[in-house]
């Protein structure tokens, strides 16, 4: 019994990879063209964008904290980095990909702190820092869609290959895995893991858990403005409310690869996972025309069955 409760985590890691596993083959009844390389490769390239915001939301969930502004953290560095590319001006366009980075970790640290230090609830504060961004955005822009332009380096990132294989997913690996050693190699990544499991234990214990929050949401930021650069690069603009869409896929991802929505336990490895079952489920969906409406229930429906897994596993 023993043995076999040490390999539920991995268990919990192996559930969204064979979900891939078995979409891919059922999907290819659908839609053959879905077992090609170059579909694949297609898909690798459109998964980095969500795992990029998925790696930072780990991050926070692990704490037993949620983040609700990644949408117009997204938008925002989008629209920061496309705008100085647009200026003309040489030094600006070197500049866009850093400042939008800068700003995804300003928002993170700004998240970090009405948490941490003003105590107030985790959903709300992110929520209405969300709201704060999108009214920002439509006071700066009138409402219109944005005026500027992806750079070079911002396309090569997000439609490159490299070996075949996609840039944007080599962003999105070499990411994780600094964040993953971070997680498993160093006192930060047990702190967090700690504070997700009892934050007042931890705090007591001696270990400066508002930095610890801080430093989470920050890089959740950074996360999520990396794949507003690379959301930009692709579709060479930004635009109103591109990040709305990738909300509730983000969660989804996340719960879906096995980190507790408590907090306290879970693994990028499932994350990976998690994202690579969400991308390939919303391209099946829309090769068979399914409404978003119909994704949304669909993405809603996942969250659940997987919380409900979650707590029977608990007791």
């Amino acid at each position: 019994m023993t043995t076999f409760k040490r390999w539920l985590p991995e268990i919990d890691v192996l559930i969204p990879y064979a979900g891939t596993v078995i979409l891919i083959l059922a999907g290819s009844f659908i839609y053959p063209q879905i077992l090609g390389l170059d579909y694949l490769s297609q898909q690798l390239q459109i998964a980095a964008f969500l795992g990029l915001l998925a790696v930072g939301a780990t991050v926070v969930i692990l704490l037993g904290h949620i983040d609700l502004s990644v949408p117009w953290v997204l938008g925002g560095a989008a629209i920061i980095s496309t705008a100085l590319v647009g200026s003309g001006n040489p030094t600006l366009s070197l500049l866009a990909i850093p400042t939008a980075v800068l700003f995804g970790a300003g928002i993170g640290v700004i998240n970090g702190f009405g948490v941490a230090i003003l105590r107030i609830p985790s959903m709300v504060w992110t929520l209405a820092v969300n709201s704060m961004l999108l009214g920002t955005s439509v006071v700066i822009t009138g409402g219109f869609n944005p005026r500027g332009e992806a750079s070079e380096t911002m396309i090569s990132l997000a439609t490159g290959e490299f070996g075949g294989v996609p840039l944007a997913f080599c962003v999105w690996m070499v990411m994780t895995l600094a964040i993953s050693v971070l997680l498993k190699r160093s006192a930060f990544g047990r702190y967090v893991s700690a504070i997700g499991y009892n934050e007042k234990a931890t705090f007591l214990s001696g270990v400066s858990t508002p930095k610890v929050i801080i430093a989470s949401f920050a890089i959740a930021g950074v996360c999520s403005a990396l794949g507003g650069i690379l959301l930009a690069g692709y579709a060479n603009q930004a635009y109103q409310s591109m990040g709305d869409p990738f909300l509730l896929p983000t969660i989804a991802a996340v719960v879906i690869g096995g980190t507790s929505i408590l907090g306290g336990r879970g693994s990028l490895a499932g994350t990976i996972g998690g994202v690579l079952f969400i991308t390939l489920l919303n391209s099946i969906l829309s090769v068979m025309q399914i409404s978003d409406a119909w994704r949304n229930i669909t993405f809603g429906a996942i969250i659940i069955i997987m919380l409900l897994f979650q707590s029977l596993r608990r007791k």
